[in-house]
């Protein structure tokens, strides 16, 4: 009975770590572009690219929200500047997200 409480705890506990074990996040996906890119370089060289591809900022393109995230913010402004608050503000929203 103890190694089966057991091995279920263990199992649980590894797949807790699954997804964090495995999702790359947009900083390693960036230290490993710059990591390759700086394969042909050596010592101090490779040290002071690998500084500025790690500090750069993200191009326009990434940095411009998805569709879904522009609409929000213009509705959210129009919502501003109408000054809405509370129930009238959440229906004004909701139609406008959708429409």
């Amino acid at each position: 009975m103890k190694k089966m409480i057991l091995s279920v705890a263990v199992s649980m506990f590894a797949a807790s770590l699954a997804p964090a074990a495995f999702a790359a996040t947009t900083q390693q996906n960036k230290m490993k572009e710059c990591n390759a890119s700086a394969a042909d370089k050596k010592g101090d060289e490779r040290k002071a690219f690998m500084k500025e591809c790690l500090s750069a900022k993200p191009a326009a393109a990434e940095a411009k929200g998805t569709p879904q995230q522009e609409k929000m913010k213009a509705c959210n402004k129009e919502a501003g500047e109408k000054a809405l608050k509370g129930d009238e503000r959440k229906k004004f929203m909701s139609t406008c997200l959708k429409g």
